[in-house]
């Protein structure tokens, strides 16, 4: 009889075991999702996260627009020309004048000749479209405020220039926006 009881203490013994670790596999199972859910999915990470664009096929007068954070933005590379007439426009013709210097960038030991700005209108968040000619860059289609080639307000209702992201260049063929000069 003591033999039988020993391999019920066995059996039971299993059984327990067996039992407490489906257990808890399935409490495992239910807490998992739970709490993966909790954090940010990939799209809200890729929202956040620098974009890296290749601009070596952007000839200069060319402007591709990009989205960093569900917003566009313009990267536009400048002629000669529309360097020479942002730097050489007088501060009278601009609402929210800063210099042109601050608003044109380059690669390290390269010249000059991007503009990277924000794509909303300052007035109602429009998206503006180029313009082809001359000092002025692009024009809200809504309410007709014009920007110049480098995002300075120039007239119209916008108060204020086109913003300028966060951005760096890791080399003279890659713009990386979402960090910033310093590469934080």
């Amino acid at each position: 009889m003591s033999e039988a009881h020993a391999s019920d203490v066995t059996r039971r013994d299993f059984l327990y075991i067996a039992t407490g670790a489906a257990g808890a596999v399935a409490v495992g199972g239910i807490v998992w999702p739970l709490v993966s859910q909790m954090g940010p999915n990939e799209r809200e990470k890729a929202a956040g996260a620098p974009v890296e664009i290749d601009i070596s096929a952007v000839e200069p007068g060319m402007l591709i627009t990009v989205i960093w954070r569900g917003k566009p933005y313009f990267v536009r590379h400048l002629t000669d020309e529309e360097v020479a007439s942002a730097t050489d426009a007088p501060e009278a013709d601009f609402r929210d004048y800063a210099s042109a210097d601050s608003r044109i960038s380059a690669a390290e030991g390269a010249d000059p000749k991007w503009a990277i700005v924000g794509a909303n209108c300052t007035h109602l968040g429009c998206v503006p479209t180029k313009i082809d000619t001359g000092l002025e860059g692009w024009i809200c289609p809504c309410h007709g405020s014009k920007f110049d080639v480098t995002g300075r307000v120039m007239k119209g209702p916008a108060p204020t220039n086109l913003p300028l992201p966060p951005y760096s260049f890791a080399s003279e063929e890659k713009l990386v926006i979402g960090l910033d000069k310093a590469g934080a």
